[in-house]
């Protein structure tokens, strides 16, 4: 998968990472992004700084998350 917008995010997301200058997701990019919005499991990602992890576990979270549920619905206990 070399765009993102193959990894199952929605239009309006990809057109956001569009707009920040971004193009192709990095290879933990691509293995996690579509791992989370398919399951509704925990992760642990392992490489190196400035890899994209953040990206890798924070857009599926704003995809998936509710604003107007009022409960917690997602635990980063160690982003990067």
């Amino acid at each position: 998968m070399n765009q993102f917008s193959e990894l199952g995010l929605s239009q309006p997301i990809v057109d956001a990472i569009a707009e920040m200058g971004f193009s192709e997701p990095t290879p933990i990019q691509q293995q996690v992004i579509p791992q989370l919005l398919k399951d509704d499991t925990d992760l642990v990602g392992l490489a190196q700084t400035g890899t994209g992890k953040t990206a890798a576990f924070g857009l599926p979270l704003i995809e998936l998350v509710d604003s107007a549920d009022d409960f917690t619905q997602a635990l980063v206990l160690a982003p990067t």
